[in-house]
């Protein structure tokens, strides 16, 4: 009954924060458990984050698909200082994904503080929860800032 309520202080937390993703994905959750489809929880659990990195990203590939980004546009990336800066971020983002997998292999139990940190940055920061990864690559480097000072 523990998870339930959890689940249902994330529906109200959600609802209150106006975040629909965060009521919709408990309401999700705690329907499959009031349903007894736990078995699937697994599953989600491994590959929902998959597809919806996978929903992302053809979303953010469609202007390529659609025409609206053209060769030209493409090109211009390398020309100007904000693709350059973008290309730069990029790079920048992927690089901390990869260090952000590295701390979650090392240090498992941190997915409970990334889970409650990305709950608090969508209710109450108006954020976007597009990947714990990154949020793992962050707290990487914030602990690298930190043991370097505390030194």
């Amino acid at each position: 009954m523990n998870s339930d309520l959890i689940l249902v202080l994330l529906i109200v937390t959600g609802l209150i924060g106006r975040s629909p993703i965060i009521a919709t994905a408990a309401s999700f959750l705690l329907i499959l458990k009031l349903i007894h489809l736990e078995r699937f929880f697994p599953g989600v659990e491994r590959r929902g984050l998959e597809f919806g990195l996978l929903f992302l990203t053809i979303a953010v590939l469609v202007p390529f698909a659609s025409g609206k980004v053209s060769v030209k546009d493409i090109g211009e990336i390398f020309s100007t200082l904000p693709g350059m800066f973008a290309l730069i971020g990029g790079i920048a983002a992927t690089y901390m994904n990869g260090k952000g997998l590295d701390l979650l292999k090392m240090d498992p139990q941190l997915v409970v503080g990334l889970v409650l940190g990305s709950i608090v940055g969508i209710v109450f920061m108006r954020g976007i929860p597009v990947g714990p990864l990154m949020a793992a690559g962050i707290t990487a480097f914030l602990l690298k800032i930190f043991q370097y000072f505390a030194k």
